[in-house]
């Protein structure tokens, strides 16, 4: 017979050892696993309608004819389920270049009576159409085989192709579905990696206080998911014994909010060491967000403080935040801070310093909305 690609040394069709052919088969995850309903389903109904006494869907790599599904054969170890290449029918429709392959008597048939398997596994008949790739590479068969031969009628040919069109789509689908899952899974890696760029790994530790931070998506995420948040937070040292507490929320997801927050968070760190003033610095923040002109506004709370004899001491501004939360040592929750214009949007914001003193088991809560929508 003329096989595409003429043949190995073995004899055997070249197209056998085709890199990319095999890259495919390899790539099915198919080859070595166990039996699965939809192809012993498939292989049933084969033989079912056609009156063969065994139906096989298989792949075929270099040097073996793997059974995926097996009826009418006693095998149920993987050892057991796969023979050589050469001594199975499948490889002429990998040297056919995909076309079916059809024998009604395979000891007369001139392509078939010298083949090491008819008489030792009984082969009467053989029917077999290709299992392909999008690419039309040859995976491997589904065939049907009888003990004895026989004449194939039409209907029983046009089913056959038809269920060797259904196997390949499952394999398509299952190998689509795994792509969509690793590259959804590289996304989510890249994003969350991206997401934690914009939160400083650790608080900065100030003398006397204890500080804490928790970033948890309000919508309850999983993983896997793929979109950056907006929001951000840091606590740093500004000069002398003073300190800062921000956290910002900008509008929307996904990388262009991303890069407002880091934008947003790195110039407050900026410019923190050259005002005292929250109000004087949520302003400079504006101006910097309205020069890049970003199309993204952000709300923000941002505290300076320092230490004194009797706790802590500090000023507040809000810039279309939500209040912050001082909860008493003693138990007592009261709001802190006066509503001010969100920014990014205007050339003029209307923003407030407000004072505030923490004694001794106080606590200040700096949040985003994302916890008052939840």
């Amino acid at each position: 017979m003329d096989f595409v690609g003429g043949l190995r040394a073995d004899g055997l069709p070249a197209a056998l050892s085709d890199p990319a052919r095999l890259a495919a088969v390899t790539a099915t995850g198919l080859l070595d696993t166990g039996p699965e309903e939809v192809f012993e389903d498939l292989a049933a109904l084969a033989a079912r309608i056609t009156g063969s006494g065994r139906a096989f869907v298989t792949l075929v790599d270099g040097d073996r004819s793997f059974w995926k599904a097996c009826v009418g054969v006693d095998a149920v170890e993987l050892a057991d389920r796969q023979n050589p290449v050469g001594q199975s029918f499948c490889y002429f429709l990998v040297g056919l270049g995909g076309q079916p392959f059809i024998v009604d008597d395979a000891a007369s048939d001139p392509r078939t009576e010298h083949h090491p398997s008819v008489g030792p596994l009984n082969i009467g008949a053989w029917a077999g159409y290709p299992l392909t790739d999008p690419e039309g590479r040859v995976l491997g068969s589904f065939c049907v085989i009888t003990d004895t031969p026989r004449s194939w009628e039409r209907a029983d040919l046009m089913t056959l192709a038809t269920l060797a069109r259904s196997v390949s789509a499952e394999i398509h689908l299952r190998q689509m579905l795994t792509s969509a899952q690793a590259a959804q899974q590289r996304s989510a890696d890249l994003a969350h990696t991206l997401q934690a760029g914009l939160l400083p790994p650790q608080l900065r530790k100030v003398p006397g206080v204890e500080a804490a931070a928790s970033y948890l998506p309000a919508s309850h995420r999983h993983y896997s998911d793929i979109e950056v948040g907006g929001d951000f937070y840091d606590l740093f040292h500004t000069y002398g014994q003073n300190y800062a507490a921000v956290l910002g929320d900008v509008c929307g997801k996904g990388v262009q909010a991303a890069q407002v927050s880091s934008m947003a968070r790195y110039t407050v760190r900026a410019d923190a060491g050259e005002t005292g003033s929250p109000a004087e610095l949520l302003d400079r923040l504006n101006t910097a967000l309205l020069a890049q002109n970003t199309s993204r506004f952000l709300t923000a709370v941002y505290t300076a403080f320092h230490r004194t004899p009797g706790g802590l001491s500090g000023t507040i501004a809000l810039a279309g935040h939500a209040p912050a939360l001082i909860r008493r040592a003693g138990g007592t929750v009261e709001p802190l801070g006066a509503m001010g214009t969100l920014l990014g949007i205007m050339d003029t914001v209307h923003l407030t310093d407000v004072p505030f003193h923490l004694s001794p088991g106080d606590l200040l809560l700096l949040y985003t909305d994302g916890l008052t929508e939840a």
